[in-house]
Order: structure tokens, then C-alpha cells, then sequence
């Protein structure tokens, strides 16, 4: 079993995004961007994203996989999910939160993606 956790400042995303056009397509799938940009609010959206990014890859090992192969999606039950690379990692979960001011995620993995 592996563990991945991070925490984001939603304003220092906010600050790289709007300094860096290219973060998001860099970072970011086609379906996160069309969420977050879809959210009133939506700095705390794709902080957190960015955060569960991180936390996955961090319990992944960090070998062979880039923070835009790993995808947030929404589950039909409404938790989130993982995809890596398109595909769906059996024993993957993540965890999310957000406020104003914070993001964060944790990953667990059991067994080998």
C-alpha cells in the first residue's frame, strides 16, 4: 500500500495560471478544464486537481507517469476518481478538499496499478 498527500494554496494556482497560459493545457485534461471553467468560483476547482494530481503521483512511485497523464473525474456515485492515461487504476482512490484558501488530496494505492 502506498500514500500520496498534497496540499495547494488556491491563490498561488491562481497566480501560476494567470502568469502562465500554458500551465493548464500543460496540466490539465480537455474534461478538467471544461469542470473548473464551468464553476462560478473556479481557482479552487483546479487547485485541488492540482493537488490530487500531485498526491497520486507521489503514491505512484513518480516513475513513468507525467501530471497530465492522471486525470480527476467524477465517479457515477459522485466521489472522485482516477484516470491514468485515459484507463482506470484498480486499487486507486483519492480524497478531496477545498476551501477558500486551501486544496487538498490524498491518494492510497493497494496492490500495483
Amino acid at each position: 500500500m502506498d500514500i500520496g498527500l498534497d496540499i495547494v494554496e488556491v491563490k498561488r494556482i491562481r497566480k501560476i495560471i494567470r502568469r502562465t497560459p500554458g500551465f493548464l493545457r500543460r496540466v490539465f485534461s480537455p474534461a478538467e478544464l471544461s469542470y473548473c471553467r464551468a464553476k462560478k468560483d473556479p481557482w479552487p476547482h483546479f487547485a485541488v486537481r492540482f493537488a490530487a494530481k500531485e498526491a497520486v503521483w507521489k503514491s505512484l512511485g513518480q516513475d513513468g507517469v507525467a501530471l497530465r497523464d492522471i486525470s480527476v473525474v467524477r465517479e457515477r456515485t459522485g466521489k472522485p476518481g482516477v484516470l491514468i492515461k485515459g484507463r482506470r487504476v484498480r486499487g486507486l482512490r483519492i480524497s478531496l478538499s477545498h476551501g477558500e484558501d486551501y486544496a487538498v488530496a490524498v491518494a492510497l494505492r493497494e496492490g500495483k496499478p
